[in-house]
């Protein structure tokens, strides 16, 4: 029986990994279950799954008695990193949104917990102070995103050889056909309306812009040691291959599934051993017509900052993610057209130099001179 905290329990990733507890409640258990905002919900998880541990980052002005009865209760500012810490927790999932889950995850690690990161920041902003502190821990990283379970899938049946290449791939997003005049005056419907996965809003427009595949490529290059310029990008519009990985002699291991993040969530938490999801399995015989195409960088140029940010090194990952972060808050709000997110983004790194060989503290200050950069930027209304 392993325990499972979930920091963002009540959000997309949150939520499938509960499903997956469901199913397997003889292998695992909720112990602690964190959310943001989302009270209500939160107070329903509790009822179904009764944590030892329940937390908010924003106190709620009701808590209901009947989920006060076995579960210890804590708010605020500090509880992503207050529940890893003391939490009984063998791993902790964390899958909240932005730079916040990095001190979560450096928490975690120190307490000798394994890992499952559903979430992109810890290694974009911080990967080689993230990798270190999973090597002290004696921890593995275990990638839960699609395409980089797919990687670790694949590298498990290498044995002692060494990939010499790893090819993420891409859904194209709701824009993957469109010219560029088109995407650069996007609505937020069109942008929202992903082809093939139910994701939140803020990953979904980094889906459209492609920078999400950006901070995917950063991330591989934490995850597995890969220099950037063996990281390709490879659009496939099926979703059903989620990653590849090339060989000296020219082989290539892929996975493939159905579009389902129960796949790798699953295959994070029971790790090493393998769980049945309950979803539909794959049928070879439907799949006729799977298709790739190179990515457009001119159309998606949100790609290309990724490979710019890993080429420069330091904190300028972390100054594109805090960019990024501004500029998809703002166009949610209207502020500024789809277009602009990119643009934004990369004045930004523009602007500022970055601290090639940073502490944990350098990567915060470079996220919030990123965010305070982006925001003065974003007020001479050019985007």
């Amino acid at each position: 029986m392993r325990k499972i905290a979930i920091l963002g329990s009540t959000g997309s990733i949150g939520t499938q990994a509960l499903d997956v507890i469901a199913r397997h409640t003889d292998c695992f258990c909720a112990e602690a279950l964190v959310a943001n905002t989302s009270s209500e919900k939160l107070f329903e998880q509790v009822r179904t799954f009764h944590p030892k541990i329940a937390a908010l980052h924003t106190e709620p002005d009701f808590l209901p008695e009947d989920v006060k009865e076995g579960t210890e209760w804590f708010f605020g500012d500090n509880v992503l990193t207050l529940i890893p810490e003391i939490t009984k927790a063998d791993d902790v999932l964390v899958s909240v949104v932005g730079i916040a889950g990095l001190s979560a995850v450096m928490t975690a690690l120190t307490h000798g917990k394994r890992v499952l990161l559903a979430n992109k920041e810890p290694l974009v902003a911080g990967g080689k102070l993230v990798t270190a502190a999973a090597e002290k821990a004696e921890q593995p990283l275990l990638p839960v995103d699609s395409e980089h379970s797919a990687i670790f899938q694949c590298l498990q049946g290498a044995g002692p050889n060494q990939p010499v290449r790893l090819i993420l791939t891409a859904s194209g997003g709701p824009f993957r056909t469109a010219d560029a005049d088109t995407i650069a005056n996007a609505t937020k419907e069109q942008a929202l309306k992903h082809p093939n996965w139910h994701m939140g809003r803020k990953i979904t427009i980094d889906s459209a812009t492609m920078i999400n595949k950006a901070l995917e490529v950063i991330e591989a290059r934490w995850l597995f040691g890969m220099p950037s310029d063996k990281i390709d990008v490879l659009v496939h519009p099926q979703s059903v291959i989620h990653s590849m990985v090339e060989y000296a002699d020219g082989a290539v291991m892929a996975q493939l599934g159905t579009p389902d993040m129960r796949i790798p969530i699953l295959y994070a938490m029971a790790y090493p051993e393998r769980l049945t999801t309950g979803g539909a399995r794959l049928d070879f015989t439907k799949l006729s017509d799977l298709t790739f195409e190179q990515p457009d960088f001119k159309r998606f140029p949100g790609l290309r900052l990724g490979y710019d940010a890993l080429k420069t090194g330091g904190t300028m990952t972390a100054i594109l993610n805090g960019a990024n972060e501004i500029a998809v808050a703002a166009f949610l709000n209207d502020q500024i057209r789809f277009g602009g997110i990119a643009h934004l983004v990369e004045d930004t790194m523009l602007q500022l130099t970055p601290d090639l060989n940073p502490d944990l503290d350098a990567i915060f200050e470079a996220d919030c001179r990123a965010r305070e950069t982006a925001n003065r930027l974003l007020s001479s209304g050019r985007y």
